[in-house]
């Protein structure tokens, strides 16, 4: 694949939606758009490059080792005691502290793009771990719920992290994700800080029940059942306190049709599913109108589950548009 850009390569990495409601550090799904874009060049120099990054108005490092994408990929290249070195450029196509993964996309964008010019020395699921090294350093915790579906596509369990054990989950062909993102940010560190540090015995019962009662659903393509498990009782209540309008928010996509509403990853930005991409759209609509009322913009993103994962564009390809 690589031969065809000489020695360079250009590739989209996508958001993800982690938690999926009850699976909070443990569950998440990819989708097709928004997502960060790397381009990167093989270099004889050992090392990382980074050469620009645009879409972030200066807010992130070009540094290396302050870089999630520098520091997914030194670790790779230390991994594979490899003499030759990256170049990169990395391009944010979706916004930073959004709840939709957006460190992870960068990593995996740029992890994906060395292992192609590299010769493709390991297989996806193998990168997972210098990807989650790059979440560590993004926000204190190697979380891979947004990484891991981010790399495999799909969804994605991590059933343990200690051995690292990640499942890919069957789910319904025709299901369907609406993404509301809000122009607000709350970073991860903080949403995580309100987070109740003890929670009553019969909460977790239902809350992992919710966990299991998903997985289920997805795996049978009940949609009813999804539908019932999509609650979260402990996280959600606590985190939407940060997102204004969420309760209205989140009824009117249920009142649109949607199988269930809630927040992706720590927020603010708001997930909906939905069985077709017609009610997907139509659940878009009112979620945006009802969030508007609050005289705040936001964008909406509607799309398919996103079963790949990272893949590498065409020259002029431009996979991130809103769609309302």
């Amino acid at each position: 694949m690589t031969e065809y850009f000489d020695n360079k390569i250009r590739v989209f990495a996508p958001a993800t939606v982690a938690n999926v409601a009850c699976g909070f550090d443990s569950l998440g799904f990819a989708i097709n758009q928004p997502g960060d874009i790397v381009e990167a060049v093989l270099q004889d120099e050992p090392g990382v490059r980074i050469s620009e990054i645009t879409g972030e108005n200066g807010r992130l490092p070009t540094e290396p080792e302050k870089n999630t994408a520098g520091v997914a990929v030194l670790a790779l290249l230390e991994h594979l005691e490899e003499t030759r070195g990256i170049e990169m450029s990395l391009h944010k196509r979706m916004p930073l502290g959004s709840g939709l993964g957006s460190s992870a996309a960068s990593s995996v964008a740029a992890l994906f793009a060395a292992n192609e010019l590299l010769g493709r020395p390991l297989k996806k699921g193998e990168m997972l771990p210098f990807a989650m090294k790059a979440e560590a350093s993004a926000c204190g915790s190697p979380h891979a719920d947004n990484v891991a579906p981010g790399l495999l596509g799909g969804f994605a369990l991590i059933r343990s992290y200690d051995p690292l054990d990640v499942v890919s989950i069957e789910y319904p062909e025709n299901l369907c994700c609406t993404v509301l993102h809000p122009h607000i940010e709350l970073r991860t560190e903080d949403s995580r800080r309100i987070l109740r540090k003890h929670i009553k015995l019969q909460d977790a019962v239902i809350q992992w029940s919710n966990l299991a009662g998903l997985i289920a659903g997805l795996a049978k393509s009940d949609f009813d059942l999804i539908s019932r498990s999509l609650n979260d009782i402990i996280f959600e209540p606590v985190r939407s306190l940060l997102i204004p309008g969420f309760d209205n928010v989140k009824g009117a996509a249920i009142e649109a049709g949607a199988l269930g509403c809630s927040i992706s990853g720590s927020g603010p930005s708001v997930f909906a599913l939905s069985t077709t991409m017609d009610k997907a759209y139509e659940v878009g609509a009112a979620m945006k109108e009802a969030f508007s009322e609050l005289q705040l913009d936001s964008d909406i993103y509607v799309s398919a589950v996103n079963k790949k994962g990272p893949r590498v564009l065409q020259p002029e390809e431009d996979p991130v548009q809103p769609d309302l």
